[in-house]
């Protein structure tokens, strides 16, 4: 009995420790800011690796988010709600919450794995402590453009996955489940809401920020050679998710709930 609560309290103090570290280090990039100008090539650079690299992934899982939200859709309105409603029910979904959600779950997982794993192999190679003792701090050259560029390319990929995966909804309701483009349109513009894709697009900017803290933190902690690289990288992954998951319960309250509701 002691032992398990012996752990218990470990696993507690450790996560404490570690979301106060957390917040030293956001802290740390967030002073590092007004050196953004400086630092262009280096955030124009991770931006590429952020968008172009994460392109092919974006565009198969936005068409399968389509098809599979416009089947399902039909599955449960037949016979009870007219079908002029799949088209609300589709851009809806994927404005609110599966396009932000997914990129951050399938592109984020991505990105973050990358952030640890090359950040992490430069820890445990000591090229860190290099760096420190040449006088260039690690938090401007490589934690600070890795930051920005999640953040800023997130909302870039989630417009683009919205809009692949209302097209894939839209080819499968009329290819295959008999269902008129004047119709879907008619729904698709019936109940659209700016504040809809506005929550998505500030859903996807606080999870381009969840993504890469979690990619630099666990990078930057690094230990124990190529296992301890394995490791952070796992471990910034399932963190990242459930982070996401967490974040976005929270911002469903307080966007759809309290923000716009109440204007």
């Amino acid at each position: 009995m002691k032992s398990l609560l012996a752990s218990i309290g470990r696993a507690v103090t450790d996560g404490l420790d570690g979301a106060g570290r957390g917040v030293l280090l956001l802290r740390a990039i967030l002073f590092q800011t007004p050196h953004v100008w400086r630092m262009r090539r280096e955030i124009i650079e991770q931006m590429q690796i952020v968008a172009i690299g994460s392109l092919p992934v974006v565009v198969v899982t936005s068409i399968f988010v389509g098809a599979v939200t416009a089947v399902q859709g039909v599955y449960q309105m037949q016979a009870y709600v007219p079908m002029k409603f799949l088209g609300t029910v589709i851009s809806k979904s994927v404005f609110i919450e599966l396009g932000p959600v997914l990129m951050a779950l399938v592109v984020g997982s991505r990105l973050c794995a990358n952030y640890a794993a090359e950040l992490g192999s430069m820890k445990v190679t000591e090229q860190l402590d290099a760096m420190t003792i040449m006088a260039i701090d690690p938090n401007r050259f490589l934690a600070m453009p890795r930051f920005w560029a999640a953040v800023l390319m997130m909302p870039v990929l989630t417009v683009f996955c919205d809009l692949i995966a209302v097209l894939g909804g839209y080819a499968t309701s009329v290819l295959t489940l008999d269902v008129s483009s004047g119709v879907f349109i008619e729904g698709l513009q019936m109940f659209y809401k700016h504040s809809d894709l506005l929550g998505g697009l500030i859903k996807s900017f606080v999870f381009g920020g969840i993504i890469a803290m979690s990619g630099i933190y666990y990078g930057f902690n690094t230990r124990g050679g190529a296992e301890g690289v394995g490791r952070s990288t796992m471990t910034a992954v399932v963190g990242s998710c459930l982070s996401v998951l967490v974040a976005d319960y929270l911002l469903a309250i307080v966007l759809f709930q309290i923000v716009f509701e109440s204007t």
